[in-house]
This record gives structure tokens, sequence and C-alpha cells, in this order.
């Protein structure tokens, strides 16, 4: 029999793993179903805890018929009402509650679909290794992904015994992440982790996100104060070989939790245009004085703001690029055929300027 320890320690387990009194109240319409969180995904299965304890658990036969988007779909971090199934059976995950916030990105491959990285999350660090793997254009997609998701965005820059020009990377990571908090860490020395700290609040989700051998994984295992997440080292070239295979959440000491994710090699846009307007706002911003509201920035429109502010050496070529680049592959993500049409639209009326400017 349990004590009563153990009984007030079951039923403090949910609020321990974020369950809050906004998602509670949602809970409500589901009184003969049991809340939990789901804190791992492999291959179709979810291991889920609740205040009955954990197990793995599945989506209901008319959860997978209803199912409209992959989005819809459960993810790491999100809170499910299940059938506990107290028999012995796995679980059977009935609704998904509504989320706070999720970290989206379009699926690697070919389809047009979306996949949900994590949920619920309210701070995402965006790990970049201080290398020769260090890319600017790289971090401002990532930042675009994290404005978007509803959580705070905070860079975290990794292998900093590995940089031999500390200040000027960091001059180049403040120039695309304005108003975000920038941390510094090495593992070789065990510096910089004590910043990361104040983030990690009781109740609190932080994602850890980042390409693949930027130490995310070694980040958390210092946070944990023990080899939890399996580490590996890098190749000849820098880049890392994939530790992480699944997605995980992990109760932290301090009361906090995180979600360790695969590394990752793609990471393309998914209806992110309030994300990219964040994140460029300074080119949002000279774009209003453009003469025309829909001018493109490639120089080929008369009285364009922005061109005129790279002319001036305001703004980075690579930065109005990386802008370009980030908005249409979005528009194509939005609205595929919407996008080409109006691409060959744009371009016809580009042509008219420029042949009506040269006859004057």
């Amino acid at each position: 029999m349990k004590d009563n320890k153990d009984i007030k320690d079951i039923k403090d387990i949910m609020r321990q793993y974020g369950l809050s009194e906004s998602i509670k109240k949602a809970a409500e319409q589901y009184a003969d179903l049991t809340t939990a969180r789901i804190i791992s995904q492999e291959k179709g299965k979810y291991r889920l805890i609740s205040s009955q304890g954990e197990k793995w658990g599945e989506i209901s036969g008319r959860f997978y018929y209803d199912v409209q988007a992959k989005s819809e779909y459960p993810a790491v971090g999100d809170f499910v009402m299940t059938d506990w199934n107290e028999s012995g059976g796995n679980a059977v995950i009935h609704h998904v509650l509504p989320r706070k916030s999720s970290f989206i990105r379009k699926a690697a491959g070919e389809k047009n679909e979306e996949q949900v990285v994590a949920a619920n999350i309210d701070t995402v660090f965006l790990c970049m290794s201080l290398n020769n793997d260090f890319n600017l254009r790289r971090l401002e997609r990532y930042i675009s992904v994290a404005w978007n998701s509803g959580a705070i965005p905070v860079v975290i820059l990794t292998k900093a015994d590995l940089c031999e020009d500390l200040d000027s990377k960091m001059a180049d990571v403040y120039s695309v992440a304005a108003g975000i908090d920038i941390l510094v860490t090495s593992a070789l020395d065990q510096t910089g982790y004590e910043q990361i700290n104040p983030y990690l609040e009781a109740g609190k989700t932080i994602a850890f996100i980042g390409s693949s051998g930027v130490g995310k994984s070694t980040l958390i295992n210092c946070l944990l104060g023990e080899n939890h997440m399996e580490t590996n080292g890098l190749r000849n070239d820098d880049k890392g070989r994939h530790t992480t295979t699944h997605r995980e959440l992990i109760l932290l000491p301090s009361g906090g939790m995180v979600i360790d994710t695969p590394g990752m090699r793609e990471l393309g846009m998914w209806n992110a245009g309030y994300g990219i307007d964040q994140t460029f706002a300074d080119i949002e911003k000279l774009a209003q004085k453009c003469r025309f509201r829909d001018c493109t920035h490639s120089g080929k429109e008369p009285g364009c703001a922005v061109q005129k502010a790279v002319e001036r050496g305001e703004l980075s070529p690579d930065r109005i690029h990386s802008y370009q680049k980030l908005m249409n592959e979005n528009r194509y993500v939005e609205d595929t055929q919407g996008y080409l049409m109006e691409k060959k639209q744009k371009f016809k009326n580009i042509a008219k300027i420029n042949k009506k400017n040269r006859k004057r």
C-alpha cells in the first residue's frame, strides 16, 4: 500500500510536468478521460506521463480517421486526453488539447507537409557551434521559425573553446538577432552553463533546436548532472553526427523541463510570415519607404528603399538575399499555385517598367 507521501507525489506529478490552470479547464469537457503529457515519440507510439504514472500510448482509430493535417497529430510536449487503460495495455489518445505554442517546420523531403517538432514550449534554445559550421543565414532561418512558434527564442553559441575570434562572431550574431538573448558556452572548460539556469524555472519547458553536433545533448547532460543523453564528436569537416534519434521531454532537478530533438539538416518555412517579419524587422521598416507597395527589393524596381540602404552600406546584401529567400519559400508553401502565378505576373510588370524607362 502507498503511503501518504507517495499519493501526494503522484498527484503533484502533472503540475511538475507543466499542467496549468488553463489546460485543466480545457480538459474539463473530457471528464471521463485522463490528462497526460507526451514525453517521447517513436514510430507512431507515444510515451505518456499522467497522475497514474508512465506508459506507452497510441492514437485511437477515430482520431486517425479525423486528422486533416500532420500538425494535428500529437507531438512531444502536447497535453492529451487518454483512456489510460488501467487493465495494463497501452493508453489510447483521443484528443490533443489546444497548444499555447508549437515549433513547426516543413517536413523534410519533397512533400508539402508540416511537422510539429515540439509543443507547449516557453523558450526555444537555438544552438549553433562556434566552429566552421557557424552560419548566420541558417541562424536567421531558425530565429524566424522560433518567433513564429509563440515561444521566446534564445541563441546558445556552443564550443567557444574552438573559436579564435569570439568578439567578431558575437558582433555578427547581434546583427541578425536584435532583441534576443545570446549566451556563450564551452563544454571543454564547463563555462557559460550558469547563464542557462534562470530560464529553467519549475513548470517551464525549453526546446533545444539545432544542427547535428552543435552540443545539444552535452548541454542537457550538464543540466541534468549525468550522462542521460548519448553524445558524439564531429566529423573531419566540422559537421555533426546524429546522436539523438528521437524527441524526448526530460524533467530537470531544477523543476524545469527540456526537449531534446534530433539534429536538423533541413528547416523549411511553414506559414512563418510573422516570424520572418520579426526577424527582419529592419528590412520591413525600410520596405515601408519603397515607391511600390509590392516591391521585390531585387534592384529592378525604381525607388526601392531597401536597395538604397544596401548601396549606402547600411544593410548587408547577404541579409536581404536571406530575407527574400525565406519570404519566397514561405509564400510557396502557403500557396504553391498562387505563388507561381504571382511570380510570373511580377516579372511581366517589371519588364513593362524597364521598357517604359528605356523609352524616356
